[in-house]
């Protein structure tokens, strides 16, 4: 599972450097870099909330394996129609679009099975929960580090056309190693095979009941929404604006990741020992005003390479953290469509992320842009954390998600 996971992020994490570069490179407008986030992420969002109680009934093993599939035969799509000289832009842009979105669309249920996997796979080695989604944070900030350090010396490399290749090869990947090597769980199917609307409306029912969920998906959405803006039109508007070239966007994203996985793994050895809601606030506040604003105020390279440090190594105390507190609250029967509509909430502004990044590097320019998202990243890890039920965040822990 946790193979199968990091090669998924790994490739994803490279079309998120490749995709807006090409369309930056050939197009000149930060715009249409951010639409093509926009593109990938709406169809991505809505989805995977739709697919949760496919999840649930016909488990998240099946469910895994054709998403990956399908999202794999869309992407390598790109390449191929780029090198048979069908997707010049930005006359062709809206086949890049249409072809984002289906990868997308099809790559957001994909995604939330493999994650409904962790309960299952904790009960069936016999290990705390906490501990599982520890460890797939790790995997997943290592793969985002692999991914953007690979991704941005195979766009400078080969471009960034070819370099999609790469991803839909890691999604290839991905589906026969959950394929070849990942049981089918106990308990992995639903207990109360209804209707799929029945199915759906009890996951949003318990979702909307759960003021603790519910304040903290609210606070990852907008935090989301900011940093699809940074990575997708930010970031890259700033490096091309100075001179730099995708290896700087790659390098910066495995500083964070690097300090991200370091962090992820002192907090998967702690597990238990502290605070979660201490580490998670403070892993947020430090984790995103840092990097924004070191580039904001003009601050020399090096002083924005240790501003990308320090912002990993608060990020790594936060997805342990948050998905050990869900899938202790969320009963084992509805982890699969809980689960998909609590991302699809966390991820709703990822889709916007792009559009308003592009609008405001537009209107403000790159700079000044970063210092409104770092300031409004601040403030919304602070205000959601001063509400009364994150206390509950602290109660005892048990070992996996409930029945």
């Amino acid at each position: 599972m946790l193979l199968a996971s990091g090669v998924s992020i790994a490739g994803t994490r490279i079309a998120t450097i490749a995709l807006p570069w090409l369309v930056l490179s050939e197009t000149k407008s930060a715009a249409y870099a951010g639409l093509v986030l926009t593109a990938e992420m709406a169809p991505y969002v809505i989805s995977k909330a739709l697919g949760g109680p496919l999840v649930d009934r016909y488990g998240p093993r099946r469910i895994s394996v054709v998403g990956d599939l399908l999202s794999g035969a869309f992407l390598v799509l790109i390449p191929i129609l780029y090198a048979a000289g069908q997707l010049a832009l930005p006359d062709r842009l809206p086949l890049l679009l249409a072809l984002v979105a289906l990868a997308g669309a099809v790559r957001g249920p994909g995604d939330g099975a493999r994650n409904a996997m962790i309960p299952g796979v904790a009960e069936t080695v016999d290990m705390p929960v906490e501990r599982i989604t520890g460890l797939d944070s790790t995997i997943d900030r290592a793969s985002g580090l692999l991914g953007a350090g690979v991704g941005g010396l195979l766009v400078t490399a080969f471009g960034a056309a070819q370099t999609v290749t790469v991803t839909a090869a890691a999604s290839f990947l991905s589906a026969v190693v959950v394929a070849a090597f990942v049981p089918h769980l106990r308990a992995e199917h639903s207990e109360d095979p209804g209707t799929y609307v029945a199915q759906l409306r009890a996951g949003v029912d318990y979702l909307r009941g759960d003021s603790l969920l519910r304040s903290i998906l609210g606070m990852i959405a907008v935090t989301n929404l900011l940093e699809a803006a940074y990575v997708g039109v930010m970031l890259p508007k700033w490096a091309f604006d100075h001179g730099y070239d995708a290896s700087l966007v790659g390098l910066v994203g495995v500083l964070y990741g690097g300090a991200a996985v370091l962090a992820s793994v002192v907090a998967t050895t702690m597990s238990g020992s502290f605070s979660r809601r201490t580490a998670f606030l403070t892993g947020f506040a430090v984790s995103g005003p840092p990097r924004y604003l070191a580039l904001a105020l003009g601050a020399p390279l090096w002083l924005i390479l240790a501003a990308n440090v320090v912002a990993g190594l608060g990020a790594g105390f936060v997805n342990p953290t948050v998905n050990a507190l869900f899938f202790e609250r969320v009963p084992r029967h509805l982890v699969g469509r809980v689960g998909s509509l609590a991302d699809a909430v966390a991820w709703a502004g990822l889709p916007v992320g792009g559009v308003v990044g592009g609008v405001a590097v537009t209107a403000l320019g790159a700079s000044p842009a970063l210092g409104v998202a770092g300031a409004a990243y601040l403030a919304s890890t602070v205000v959601p954390g001063l509400r009364p039920e994150w206390r509950e965040m602290d109660r005892a822990r048990t070992g996996v998600g409930r029945e």
